[in-house]
C-alpha cells in the first residue's frame, strides 16, 4: 500500500504546525473521534476557566478514543479544535502543541464558537485518522 502522504504545496503559507492537504490511499483505516470536551469518566469537567488545562485534557481524551481505535495521535491526519470566544487561545494550543508536533503535521481546522455542548467547556477537540495496514 502506498504510504499516508500529509503536503504542504508550494504556493501556500508553510508551517511546521499544519499540512495543507492529506492523501490517504485505498486500504488505510479511517477512524473518526467525535469532539472531545474536558470531561472525566463521569462527564465532570476538568479545569473550569482554564483553556490550557481543558485543551490538555480534551486532547487526552481524543487519545483515548484513538488508542480504543487502534491508532495514536501520530496517525491523525485532520484536527478540528473550538474555542469559545474569550478563551485564551495560546495557553490552550501551548498546553497541546507538544503532543501535536511532527514532521510531517497534521491539518488543523480551529475556529472560535459562542458555546459548546457541555457547560463551561472552553476547548472542543475532533480528529480524523487514518492507519495503513498490512
Amino acid at each position: 500500500m502506498a504510504p499516508i502522504q500529509r503536503i504542504s504545496p508550494e504556493g501556500l503559507v508553510s508551517s511546521p504546525a499544519f499540512s495543507h492537504v492529506a492523501v490517504v490511499p485505498p486500504g488505510a483505516t479511517m477512524i473518526y473521534i467525535g469532539g472531545q470536551n474536558a470531561v472525566d469518566a463521569g462527564g465532570t469537567l476538568i479545569g473550569e476557566g482554564d483553556a490550557a488545562v481543558q485543551s490538555a485534557r480534551a486532547l487526552d481524551n481524543a487519545a483515548t478514543a484513538l488508542k480504543a481505535a487502534g491508532a495514536s495521535l501520530g496517525d491523525v491526519i485532520q484536527w478540528n479544535v473550538l474555542f469559545v470566544d474569550g478563551a485564551d487561545l495560546a495557553a490552550g494550543y501551548g498546553a497541546i502543541a507538544s503532543k501535536l508536533a511532527s514532521d510531517e503535521p497534521p491539518l488543523v481546522t480551529a475556529a472560535f464558537v459562542t458555546g459548546l455542548g457541555v457547560q463551561g467547556a472552553l476547548v472542543e477537540i475532533s480528529a480524523v485518522a487514518a492507519v495503513e495496514r498490512d
